[in-house]
């Protein structure tokens, strides 16, 4: 009985998923239009780094979609945006390359890299015309690392694997 307790209390615990957090999240209304700002806390955990530096391209995206309720249908999609990112390791100069639509960024460490993509602000996701007067309207959004992009061997074999699947949601009503 003691043996089998000590054997137990020697394996190490299961690793747990990484969880993406919004430690800052709003949605402003202003002339300008409909501006969201966030900030995603996140580490990479050590599988998704390691396949990093091994030379797969890490995918992130952001989405938001602004909608407005309808009590006798689905509710209405005002407007739709996406950011996305693409993260690589040069081994080489041994640098990090964020690239963000045509912008290409180099950075020195990995969190250097992950900290410009963790936040946006002001990001502008509607225009002011698009919202009208009735109300009732929200906006979806959701951050993460999207596995969908990443080669098809790869997305095989991290089918189950929970260290994977950074992402988070979150929906917030605009008044």
């Amino acid at each position: 009985m003691v043996c089998g307790l000590l054997l137990v209390l020697s394996c190490p615990a299961p690793a747990r998923a990484q969880a993406v957090e919004l430690s800052s999240f709003s949605v402003v209304r202003s002339e300008d239009g409909v501006l969201l700002s966030y900030v995603a806390d996140f580490e990479l955990p050590p599988s998704v780094e390691d396949a990093l530096h091994r030379g797969v391209p890490l995918h992130f995206e952001a989405r938001a979609e602004l909608l407005q309720s309808r009590w006798y249908w689905r509710d209405k999609r005002i407007a739709r945006a996406t950011l996305s990112w693409r993260l690589t390791y040069r081994p080489l100069t041994r640098n990090y390359r964020l690239d963000t639509g045509g912008l290409n960024q180099n950075f020195d460490t990995l969190a250097e890299a992950l900290d410009s993509l963790r936040r946006r602000t002001r990001w502008k996701i509607a225009d002011a015309a698009q919202i009208d007067g009735d109300g009732g309207h929200y906006v979806e959004f959701a951050f993460g690392l999207n596995t969908s992009l990443l080669p098809r061997p790869m997305q095989i074999g991290i089918g189950g694997e929970t260290s994977w699947s950074l992402s988070v949601e979150r929906s917030i009503r605009i008044d």
